[in-house]
């Protein structure tokens, strides 16, 4: 006997890998296959909870369905005393997260982890499975540290139902859409802008929003696009900068319609970077900004009123309380610290300025033409006609000045 305790008369539980709120990972032994694994435990206080114990099985379902060099592998799930478990793939534990805390990543290492992680992300979405949490923290560094898999699929959306706990958005603010962060049901759209903030992130070493507050995080999501990354790194060529840009675009018809179509553009397509706006999957509740241009770029900002700054404000802070309780217990894999905040995005050059519009402007106002009365004048011949309303007065030219009287 090893003095370990069992699951299952199977895994060996041993030291904890990670904590988080609704679970924790443990390194593990499979005593059957002779070989490691990570096994993940529902953490007790939730095992009463049966849309949380919902949750937990969905993950596995749905990550054990994904078979991909990049993604992490599920190869077991059941229940130990009442325990739910998920047996996976043992890697080292260490993650993206923990790269980038050493300091920022050249173009060419960004490029080579956003090819792997929209390798994964499109087997996921080809399967109906969105990830909705695509942050540093969840993609892990494999065995031998050459390639990266995806990890924690805890809130992944498949089979039309999202499997959430009940009332709140999950998720990682600081890496949420601007829809996600107002409520708007999740899409391919979503993960795609994560993986644009994580690469911005990835460059700079630095948060996209570095807010101090999940208020004011949310905030910066909808109304404070980050500068362009070509002002930090002179050295990202023009096709990262764009994919970054245009995965980071606030209106989600502005960027990317797959995966497929990201790892294209990545990869020098410039049809794929410029094409017309992405579809939006499922239809958005709510739309961001003016109407689209022909090729993606940074969406102008909006005038609001005071009145629709405050209640968007409010709006802000309510949901951001309530995604940040939930971000808290989301991360059990991401042993990266605090990262420094700075303000940083990449943008793409701007369209073409749209075709003037070809309605004709309006007539110019012109005076009326008064008939003269035939025969010998009035006698009162100082007398002025008298000027109806809308009168325009004449400046010489023939044209009206639409000057009222």
């Amino acid at each position: 006997m090893t003095g370990h305790e069992m699951l299952v008369g199977r895994y060996e539980l041993r030291e904890v890998l990670g904590l988080g709120g609704m679970a924790e990972v443990r390194d593990g032994w499979d005593t059957r296959l002779d070989r490691a694994v990570a096994i993940k435990l529902l953490h007790p206080t939730l095992r009463a909870q049966p849309d949380v114990r919902s949750r937990f099985e969905a993950e596995a379902r749905s990550a054990a369905a994904l078979s991909h060099p990049n993604i992490v592998a599920v190869h077991d799930y059941g229940e130990d005393d009442g325990r739910p478990f998920i047996v996976m793939e043992r890697l080292p534990g260490r993650t993206l997260g923990d790269v980038i805390a050493q300091g920022p990543m050249s173009p060419a290492q960004v490029r080579s982890m956003l090819d792997e992680v929209l390798a994964a992300l499109e087997v996921a979405h080809a399967a109906g499975v969105l990830h909705r949490d695509i942050k540093p923290g969840n993609i892990l560094l494999s065995a031998d540290a050459n390639s990266l898999k995806v990890a924690d699929f805890g809130i992944a959306k498949t089979g039309g139902a999202a499997h959430t706990m009940t009332g709140q958005i999950v998720g990682t603010l600081a890496y949420m859409s601007p829809e996600r962060v107002t409520g708007a049901p999740a899409s391919v759209a979503d993960d795609l802008y994560a993986v644009g903030v994580m690469a911005y992130e990835a460059l700079l070493a630095r948060r996209a929003f570095p807010q101090d507050n999940p208020a004011a995080v949310a905030r910066a999501i909808m109304d404070d696009p980050p500068p362009p990354v070509t002002a930090f790194r002179a050295d990202v060529d023009p096709f990262l900068a764009g994919v970054i840009d245009r995965a980071m675009s606030r209106d989600p018809r502005r960027r990317f319609a797959s995966a497929t179509q990201m790892r294209a553009a990545l990869a020098g397509d410039h049809g794929a970077l410029t094409s017309g706006p992405a579809p939006v999957t499922p239809p958005m509740t709510r739309v961001l900004d003016a109407p689209l241009p022909p090729t993606a770029g940074v969406p102008p900002r909006r005038t609001r009123s005071p009145r629709t700054r405050a209640l968007a404000g409010a709006s802000a802070v309510l949901v951001a309380f309530a995604v940040a309780a939930v971000a808290l217990a989301m991360d059990p894999f991401s042993s990266a610290p605090a990262q420094e905040p700075v303000s940083t995005s990449t943008t793409l050059a701007p369209p073409p300025p749209p075709p003037p519009p070809t309605t004709p402007p309006p007539a110019p106002s012109v005076a009326p033409v008064i008939e003269q009365p035939q025969g010998p004048p009035p006698k009162n011949e100082d007398k002025k006609p008298d000027k109806g309303p809308g009168h325009g007065k004449g400046n010489g030219n023939g044209k009206g000045n639409g000057k009222r009287e």
